[in-house]
């Protein structure tokens, strides 16, 4: 921060010397989050229009009967959980939306940093969270799968299409985190066999989380649009709004 600007103090919010459009990010990062967890939170007390035909909406599995409260409510708390508390997220919304600075050499909201401390604490929750999300991975999957049975055969449409990429962009972001990297690698200091000298599984199961762990964001970015697109999508078939185009 340049000195001119006086103590960090006595700075007004937003105060810095940069000429370019450093708002553009945390405007366009605060919009996409808050659209989302609006359209989420509309479809989980909405509690209709999830399942049409083999297509079922991703808010609503494993699609969980028999309770007063909505299924969403048993299910939304755990892809929440791991995004709210995912690395890049917290970067995202502790800028965009914490203010806590929006930008590089920007005044933030905050005199002082503290770390994630006291309530945030429970950021520590995501090395947790990442194994039931591991485990959701197998719902959408056979998600995925089911949507190309029509009429007792098999078939492709649209709708098949669109849950396949689904799965496949949230298996991508999850299997990004950096939680899981540490798992494949963290507290190994020799990654080959002192006999061989062979790498071990570990390290190629290292490697290979790495590879991805460095797409992280696209990938946060790109799941989080189109599991929310996929909600609407079969939103729009079962309120007969949109027709499923059948491809094969």
């Amino acid at each position: 921060m340049p000195e001119t600007l006086g103590a960090v103090g006595a700075q007004p919010l937003f105060a810095t010397e940069r000429k370019d459009r450093w708002w553009a990010g945390p405007f366009a990062t605060a919009a996409l989050l808050l659209a989302f967890v609006v359209w989420a939170t509309y479809r989980a007390f909405e509690n209709d229009f999830y399942k049409v035909g083999e297509y079922l909406s991703p808010f609503f599995s494993p699609l969980i009967t028999g309770f007063v409260i909505p299924p969403s409510f048993l299910i939304l708390w755990v892809p929440a959980g791991f995004r709210l508390t995912c690395y890049y997220y917290r970067k995202a919304y502790y800028r965009s939306i914490l203010l806590a600075p929006p930008g590089c050499a920007v005044r933030g909201a905050h005199k002082s940093y503290k770390g994630e401390t006291f309530l945030l604490l429970f950021q520590n929750l995501h090395r947790y969270l990442l194994y039931v999300a591991l485990l959701f991975l197998f719902f959408l999957w056979h998600d995925a799968y089911v949507s190309y049975r029509f009429d007792g055969g098999f078939g492709v449409a649209v709708g098949s299409i669109v849950l396949t990429l689904n799965a496949a962009f949230l298996t991508l972001y999850t299997l990004s985190c950096h939680c899981l990297r540490h798992v494949a690698g963290g507290g190994c200091n020799v990654f080959a066999d002192p006999a061989t000298g062979k790498p071990k599984l570990r390290f190629r199961a290292w490697t290979f989380v790495t590879a991805l762990n460095a797409k992280h964001m696209q990938f946060a970015w790109v799941s989080l649009i189109w599991v929310g697109f996929t909600d609407g999508y079969v939103r729009a078939i079962a309120k007969g709004a949109w027709s499923d185009l059948r491809l094969l």
